[in-house]
């Protein structure tokens, strides 16, 4: 999956819990304009924006990679 996924995940979501552009810019403390431009591609959005409007449809984004595992394992040492 690349980034062209994202507006249209969104636009599912959004539709899916039956909330307009402006209920869930609203929720997200977000403006309606920004939730119409992530739902139609905007390529230059706030990541701040993008993970507010992901933590209230429920996404989660998980990182995946080869170096991955040692690199949570040198963040639990620092805990």
């Amino acid at each position: 999956m690349d980034a062209t996924y994202i507006g249209p995940m969104i636009r599912f979501h959004r539709r899916k819990a039956r909330l307009s552009q402006e209920e869930l810019g609203r929720l997200a403390e977000v403006g309606k304009t920004a939730v119409f431009d992530i739902e139609k591609g905007k390529q230059t959005v706030k990541l701040s924006t993008l993970m507010k409007l992901l933590a209230v449809l429920n996404i989660t984004i998980e990182f995946q990679g080869p170096l991955m595992a040692l690199f949570k394992e040198q963040l639990d040492e620092k805990s």
